[in-house]
Order: structure tokens, then sequence, then C-alpha cells
């Protein structure tokens, strides 16, 4: 799939397990390995965003892999780990593609992305029932899942109307009432 994405200058940040190899010097690491013998000063403490009980803040690392692309010209390949404050033996593995003036800020803001897609799933389950299907082949599973997202995705769109509609009349109120 990486290779597929490449081809076709898409960009993407992909979790990975710590079994996980990329070539380094000549030769196949293990991710997990690599993230063990990375140094103090590799770690930088960011934020991934806002979660319920405030930033999530974590360290990260990234190296950059000699992978290259006659095609791609300007592109670069990373490995970013990503490590708990309380257990720091606690890590997720990222391979990232993407344009070479990546910042490791930019890369830690796009595998954020993923918890916003996690709490739309999360949501959908709670109000379009997405994980109340009873269905017995592929077809169908597919047909239910698509008119459940696809009524999510209208309940999302009013709500955003509904609360832009609700800002316009208290600014309109508050300008009146002097």
């Amino acid at each position: 799939m990486r290779d597929w994405l490449e081809k076709q200058r898409r960009y993407y940040v992909l979790a990975v397990p710590a079994t996980h190899q990329v070539w380094i010097g000549g030769e196949s690491q293990v991710v997990g390995l690599l993230a063990a013998l990375l140094p103090d000063h590799a770690w930088t403490p960011l934020s991934a965003g806002e979660g319920s009980q405030g930033p999530r803040v974590y360290e990260w690392a990234w190296l950059r892999l000699p992978y290259k692309r006659e095609e791609n010209e300007g592109c670069a390949s990373w490995l970013l780990v990503r490590r708990s404050l309380s257990n720091p033996s606690e890590r997720a593995y990222y391979r990232v593609y993407g344009p070479a003036e990546l910042t490791l800020s930019d890369v830690v803001l796009l595998a954020d992305s993923r918890w916003k897609i996690e709490e739309g799933f999360e949501q959908a389950k709670g109000e379009v029932g997405l994980d109340h299907y009873e269905v017995r082949s592929w077809k169908a599973w597919y047909r239910y899942v698509t008119l459940a997202l696809l009524a999510y995705a209208f309940l999302m769109v009013m709500r955003v109307q509904a609360q832009a509609e609700e800002q316009k009349k208290r600014m309109l109120s508050s300008t009146y009432v002097r």
C-alpha cells in the first residue's frame, strides 16, 4: 500500500507495529529496537491535540529514512515514534511520507487526525447505530454502513448550521441590546 501511495504521490502517516522493519545502513532493523536505542535528546514533548481531559502531550522522535524515488523529487520518508510521558516503554510507531520540508510539529498534527476519525466513528455508533447492523453478506453490510455514515454526515451538517445560526442570533442580539 505504501508503495502504491508513493507512486501516486499521496502523502501518508500510517501506524505500524513495533515489529515493522525498515532499512537503515543497508540492514533491516525492527522499529521497536530503533526506538529503544534513541538517545534522550532525540525526544521532543509535543501536544497531539486536545483530548477530553486537555492536551494529549507525548514525547516524539523521528528518523529520516534513506528511501528515495526518482519520480518523487522533494519528498522524503520518516519513522515517527510516540512515547508516553508516564510510561516511556509505551510507544506507537508510524511510517510517514511527504514533502521533505515537513517539520516534526506538522507530522504530529497529521498523526493526531486519526483521533478525530475515531471520535466520528464513536459518535456515529451512538447517534445513527453504526454498530447495530445484523447482516449476513458483505453487500448488505456495505449498504448499511454507507447509509448510516450518510445519515451521520447529514446530522453533522445540520448541527453545524444550527450552531452557526445560533451564534449569528447571539451576535445580532448583543449589538441591539445597547
